[in-house]
């Protein structure tokens, strides 16, 4: 059955590539995406970067997350070169991103400007947000700007979801795959009178079968159910603008053996992994507009987090009860048409955690309390110059005082030169610091036989970034040709440290002083040889090093280097589309091998693989189905799992992880939308 929908697919992919040709492409990108007012370079698969900001921003629209099957936050990148989603590990379903060669926890989380997904909902918080709550994302490179903290290392993903206050409308959809999971979310907003709207947003998913490809005894991805509400409210007026909302999510993964495998010892139990997650996020904004033909305003934000979860790995555990609370006043205003702009404010931060956990297999042995808090005040001043576009300056800086690790001076800059319309010069540097929670952050790491060692419970890191970039849409191409290029340095003064090397048994982690950086390297080509069709051709490369213990090595289980082809064809005014992406993720090192006790060790490298996604959709007025697969080449990491015939012996290790963990999936979904309907 999976190959008959794998060949349908093709079959109609090519079948419609060669029998239409649209006259025109009436394909709009949605203005209200981002506040922020820019020039772009329009393309039908709605991805803008942004001109008219100093930094160096991607915007990626919500027709942009339909080329995919985009569930959620982690699956929202597949088109786009610059960021990557892997699997921490194969058996608890924890995603991870890489922006400039960098692990997601150097990658500043916010939702419409307010820090999230922090600390223990790092590992698994990509799956916090479903696709089509999503209104559009923002993936900004390098040090970003000071207003929303001193985290930014290696860049900004900020999420913006729908808005209330937007036109009254409805939407469903409906997603199934051949492995069993399905989902379903609807949203919603109201307006009473001219002044007030509200909006519901709900989503719920379940995964009722549980895989074993490989055969190994384990289920390839976990069985997940989640139920997630979200209801925020809006008043706009002339002068004040206020908007509120809660969310709620509930969770639990279930992982880990399906059965004994053939030569396992009887009578030993499954080996079960049960991760339950109950979160809960409040939030609230308010502006004075003062000046609202110079954008001057006084705004105050107000945020708090309520995080609980409960994981068990075989015998070990981790539970962990996380707060934050969040406030920022802020003030801003533009002089002489928008020459000269200043942003300053105040800000406040307290995170606590209170974590028990048992690291051994004992049952015996008693959890350990381990509670730890930290409260930050700080304060901004940015200024921005722009010189009717041409010269953009934008220069900040902020200090910040932890009571855990003390101050803080956080400098930024980022210019962006046009000298001719058609070329983009940009540049940036900064500093940043980010502070580190191993437990929480990492606790993936117990679906292992590895003896975590933790010498460093709390640390903070600290790093600079500098990088520079160039974009060239030449005018004689008619703008259907454009060509950039940029480099990125991330150098660090302080670096948690996960070392797989010094110890085939364990896992050390611990602040590392020594030597660590980050290189990288990225070209990109996008080309629109016909209205209905646009290609986009990447190649990213990158060098990162750190100190294991005998001098400086290559970060294990990361490709050096990746090519990313995409392509977007929506013939007949976009009644169809069809959408195709291509990777192809270089060799990388796999941590020093040793012999296991049946005495094979795993290669020092693992080889490149290659990665095929489709998917065709058919546009109606008010809804759309769509059919697609993913990993089509049917590339998975072969036995991913180290000591999988006894993982309670002291092989075992589900972290090894490099690549897919699964074969080919055909999915299937529905969209409905239906817009101003009272």
């Amino acid at each position: 059955m999976k190959r008959l929908f794998c060949n349908i697919l093709i079959f109609l992919t090519t079948l419609q590539a060669f029998c239409v040709k649209a006259q025109t492409d009436t394909d709009s990108l949605d203005s209200d995406a981002q506040s922020l007012q820019e020039i772009v370079v329009r393309t039908p698969t709605g991805l803008r970067k942004l001109k008219r900001v100093a930094t160096n921003t991607e915007l990626i629209s919500a027709k942009e997350l339909t080329r995919a099957a985009c569930c959620n936050l982690g699956e929202s990148f597949t088109t786009n070169p610059s960021v990557d989603v892997s699997y921490s590990d194969a058996a608890t379903g924890a995603r991870q991103i890489r922006l400039l060669g960098l692990s997601g926890t150097y990658v500043q989380m916010l939702t419409e400007n307010i820090p999230n997904f922090r600390g223990a909902s790092g590992p698994y918080g990509l799956g916090y947000i479903a696709g089509p709550w999503m209104q559009s994302i923002q993936v900004s490179k390098g040090a970003s700007s000071v207003k929303n903290g001193y985290e930014s290392i290696s860049g900004q993903i900020n999420v913006e979801m729908k808005k209330p206050q937007a036109d009254p409308s409805l939407s469903l959809n409906a997603y199934v795959d051949h492995m069993g999971k399905a989902e379903i979310n609807a949203d919603g907003n109201l307006h009473f009178g001219d002044k007030w709207s509200s909006g519901l947003l709900l989503h719920g998913e379940n995964t009722f079968a549980a895989h074993d490809e490989n055969g190994d005894g384990f289920m390839d991805t976990p069985k997940l159910k989640q139920f997630a509400a979200m209801n925020r409210w809006a008043y706009l007026s002339t002068n004040y603008v206020f908007q509120a909302g809660i969310r709620f999510i509930a969770e639990g993964r279930e992982s880990g053996q399906t059965n004994h495998h053939s030569d396992s010892k009887n009578g030993s139990p499954l080996y079960k992994i049960n991760i339950d997650t109950r979160r809960a996020e409040i939030f609230t904004k308010n502006a004075y507009i003062f000046d609202k033909d110079n954008e001057g305003n006084v705004a105050l934000i107000l945020s708090g987090v309520y995080h609980d979860q409960d994981a068990s790995y075989g015998n070990k555990a981790y539970d962990v009860s996380q707060r934050e609370a969040y406030a920022s006043l802020m003030f801003e205003r533009k002089w002489d048409e928008e020459l000269h702009a200043l942003s300053a404010g105040v800000s406040f931060n307290y995170d606590y955690y209170g974590q028990r956990y048992r690291l051994n297999n004992d049952l015996n042995a008693n959890k350990i309390s381990d509670n730890t808090s930290e409260a930050v005040g700080g304060a901004y001043i940015q200024y921005t110059y722009n010189l009717n576009s041409k010269l953009i300056a934008m220069a900040g800086a902020r200090y910040d005082y932890s009571s855990a690790y003390g101050s803080m001076l956080t400098p930024r800059l980022h210019l962006r030169y046009n000298p001719i319309s058609e070329l983009t010069i940009n540049a940036s540097s900064g500093r940043g610091y980010r502070s580190a929670h191993p437990l929480a952050e990492l606790n993936y790491l117990l679906a292992s036989s590895r003896k975590l060692e933790i010498e460093d419970k709390a640390l903070q890191e600290a790093a600079w970034n500098y990088g520079a970039g160039i974009s060239w849409t030449p005018g004689f191409t008619g703008e259907k040709l454009t060509l950039s290029a940029e480099y990125y340095y991330t150098d660090f003064q302080r670096q948690l440290c996960i070392n797989f090397d010094r110890d085939p048994h364990a896992v050390y982690i611990y602040s590392l002083h020594g030597h660590s950086y980050s290189h990288t390297f990225q070209a990109e080509v996008a080309v629109t040889p016909i209205e209905e069709l646009t290609i986009t051709a990447a190649y990213r490369l990158t060098d990162v090093k750190s100190d294991y213990g005998n001098g400086l090595d290559e970060k294990p289980l990361m490709s050096k280097s990746k090519w990313l082809v995409t392509a977007s064809y929506a013939p007949n005014m976009g009644i169809w589309q069809f959408d195709a992406s291509m990777s192809i993720n270089g060799s990388g090192r796999m941590p020093t091998p040793y012999l296991t006790t049946s005495g094979v060790p795993w290669a020092s490298r693992f080889k490149p693989y290659c990665m095929l996604n489709l998917q065709a959709t058919r546009n109606f007025r008010n809804w759309a189905i769509y059919i697609g697969g993913e990993n089509i080449t049917g590339y998975r990491q072969k036995n991913p799992i180290i000591g999988a015939a006894n993982p309670w012996g002291p092989d075992f290790d589900a972290t090894m992880i490099y690549g897919p963990l699964h074969g080919a999936v055909v999915y299937a979904g529905f969209r409905f939308n239906i817009t101003k309907y009272i």
